[in-house]
């Protein structure tokens, strides 16, 4: 039996993931980092524009500032103290992130270059070009290594281990995991586990910034194991992707000065607004037959080559157009999703011994709208809390640990799903999914197109034993990969769902054509949902 035991196991490698191994790590602990890619290729390298603190080294800022800038942009759905906890903190995370080497641009003065991002009422994003995030997560990846901390690579998670106390209390004590090189389950015991496995965008399929491997996975094991989901409805798109490949345009392009242009060469927007705003604005524009461009010319290429060199070789690449001279055709799709795994102040999720940090985490500093900058603040702040508890935690575990009948359970799957006939193909069941929920549950919605998309659903639902893999072998059998996390994705479309159609307002980046509107008598909450028996239950939560 393929059996290893740890102190603290993470699952995702991506910057959270890497901010939590270092410092439970640094807490004492024994960290297994165990990632379904490889590190230098997560999410959080598309991350582009920068990471807020409120340095002041551009112009007057303050800390109340980015507080008030990001309770302003989660419209009434933020944790007051997680924000004032993450922004306090910021200072002290862009300092670390410099001492360890990530190379931040610099003013003539020799300090943290900052620019403007959207929402925010001062030059506020610390950046590394137009490369902030990729900067970042290699800078992790530098130290992690250096500690000498174990990462194992092609590592796909299947299902979290659960026991029960002597109070029949369940917590979490491991992970089942499908080794795709082998195709062989693995078993990983722990006395603690953070999960930081990213966001869902890649719902959306075609109409999202995110990479392929954005599916899911740690939040719908998550919602199996005992844990409870929040605000899964409240998915950020943002306004300029590349309008043919979805590419990530970044906002550090409107924060230099870019311009937004309809066809007859018009702006119709302010610019650094916040995103669920200027999203819908493009989206209006497109729906009514205008094309949408996104205008760096006036900015100059010396300007462009030194601040924005990513973006001009993006738009040269997936769009055959030089943003020096033309403009860039864009659109809106999906980019973040600020719902996830229900966490305490602690990191700590519903079910003890299980954290979770990240995009994948819902600690509530978001709300209904991401302000642009937070999402590295978010991963390096509450990383390090994470991998702090999960460390504390499993020190003091003194629980058993059983994991025969949860790994047969595992093996069972993985050699039963290669028995599922090929009837339908679901690689075209996913390109459907992604349409219908761009169109129908993406930047504008109404009951009637959510209540479709969620018969759909259903419908897929019934047919997964219809449409398994292809490929029965066991050596990287990528095929089999691809059809698990097609599962997850389903099993988080109808959560999404449920949580749209529960939402009867708009909100932030839950925009209702049918309720315009907010509703702050029925609706300022939280949705929380969670399973009992295998039902999905919802409710409204404060």
């Amino acid at each position: 039996m393929n059996n290893y035991k740890t102190d603290v196991l993470i699952i995702g490698a991506g910057g959270a993931g890497l901010v939590a191994a270092l410092n439970a790590h640094k807490s004492g602990a024994k960290v297994t980092v165990l990632t379904k890619e490889y590190p230098t290729r997560a999410q959080t390298s598309m991350a582009q524009g920068g990471i807020n603190a409120a340095l002041g080294h551009a112009g007057e800022d303050s800390v109340e500032d980015h507080i008030q800038n990001t309770l302003k942009s989660a419209q009434g759905l933020a944790n007051e103290e997680a924000v004032r906890l993450m922004c306090n903190e910021a200072l002290e995370a862009v300092a670390w992130l410099d001492s360890i080497g990530v190379p931040f641009s610099r003013t003539k003065e020799s300090k943290i270059a900052q620019r403007t991002l959207g929402g925010a009422s001062a030059p506020r994003a610390c950046y590394a070009q137009d490369y902030t995030g990729l900067k970042i997560l290699h800078t992790l990846y530098d130290r992690v290594m250096a500690q000498g901390i174990e990462i194992k690579n092609e590592r796909y998670l299947l299902n979290f281990i659960t026991n029960k106390d002597k109070h029949e209390k369940s917590y979490a004590c491991g992970a089942t995991i499908l080794n795709i090189k082998t195709g062989e389950v693995e078993t990983y015991e722990a006395k603690s586990v953070i999960v930081a496995t990213g966001g869902y965008s890649k719902i959306y399929h075609k109409h999202s910034t995110n990479a392929k491997g954005s599916t899911g996975d740690g939040i719908a094991a998550a919602i199996r194991a005992g844990a409870r989901l929040s605000d899964m409805e409240f998915i950020q798109f943002h306004p300029t992707a590349l309008k043919n490949s979805s590419i990530l345009i970044s906002e550090s392009a409107r924060g230099a000065g870019g311009y937004l242009l309809n066809s007859k060469g018009e702006r119709f927007v302010d610019e650094l607004l916040p995103r669920d705003q200027v999203a819908r604005a493009i989206n209006d524009q497109i729906q009514a037959g205008e094309e949408v461009f996104l205008d760096i010319r006036h900015l100059g290429e010396a300007f462009i080559m030194e601040q924005l060199p990513q973006e001009r070789k993006l738009a040269k690449l997936y769009e055959n157009v030089d943003p020096v001279n033309d403009l860039i055709p864009i659109k809106p799709v999906a980019h973040y999703t600020m719902g996830g795994i229900e966490v305490d102040k602690n990191s700590h999720t519903k079910l003890k011994g299980l954290f979770a940090a990240g995009e994948c985490a819902n600690h509530k500093v978001h709300g209904a709208n991401r302000l642009g900058g937070n999402s590295l603040l978010e991963l390096i702040v509450f990383g390090k809390q994470a991998g702090k508890n999960a460390a504390a935690w499993a020190k003091s575990f003194d629980n058993a640990i059983e994991t025969s009948e949860q790994t047969l359970s595992a093996q069972n799957f993985v050699k039963g799903v290669k028995y599922f006939t090929n009837q339908i193909d679901f690689y075209q069941k996913h390109q459907f999914l992604g349409n219908i929920f761009y169109n129908n549950a993406g930047i504008s919605k109404d009951e009637m197109g959510l209540k479709a998309v969620l018969g759909a659903v259903r419908q897929i639902q019934k047919e997964i034993p219809f449409m398994g893999p292809k490929d029965k072998s066991n050596i990287y059998n990528t095929n089999l990969v691809d059809f698990i996390e097609f599962g997850n994705m389903v099993e988080l479309c109808e959560i999404i769902l449920v949580s749209m159609i529960s939402r009867n307002e708009s909100r932030g980046a839950h925009y209702r054509s049918d309720i315009p509107n907010p509703n702050d008598m029925a609706y300022k909450a939280h949705t929380i949902t969670w399973k009992e028996d295998g039902v999905l239950c919802a409710d409204f939560m404060e």
